[in-house]
């Protein structure tokens, strides 16, 4: 699995759940979105605070911080304070796990 980041198994991640993973130094947020799964930096781009602390509403996750929602499907920042979109980064599954990794 050359470049890529093991996150769980695939039991480990059910619809509604997240886990987080770690390629190099990014913390990478996968998100199990009604069984699509979703990966994007675990770091809000209005202050660099984790995202996995937040709530996950629907299709959007909310940083605790200060408020600023992220559309999990793409990344793009969906109100202020943050203006930024999150990076966004591949998921697949294989033998049985989930698995990421930072492909910028």
């Amino acid at each position: 699995m050359n470049g890529w980041v093991r996150v769980c198994a695939t039991s480990e991640l059910l619809p509604g759940e997240s886990r987080v993973a770690w390629d190099g130094d990014t913390p990478i947020l996968v998100v199990n979105l009604d069984g699509e799964l979703h990966a994007l930096e675990d770091k809000c781009t209005h202050e660099d605070y984790e995202l996995s602390a937040g709530m996950l509403d629907g299709e959007q996750i909310e940083c605790t911080l200060h408020g600023a929602r992220f559309d999990l499907r793409t990344g793009a920042a969906l109100c202020a304070p943050a203006y930024a979109p999150v990076p966004k980064f591949p998921v697949k599954v294989e033998d049985g796990a989930v698995w990421t990794r930072d492909d910028r």
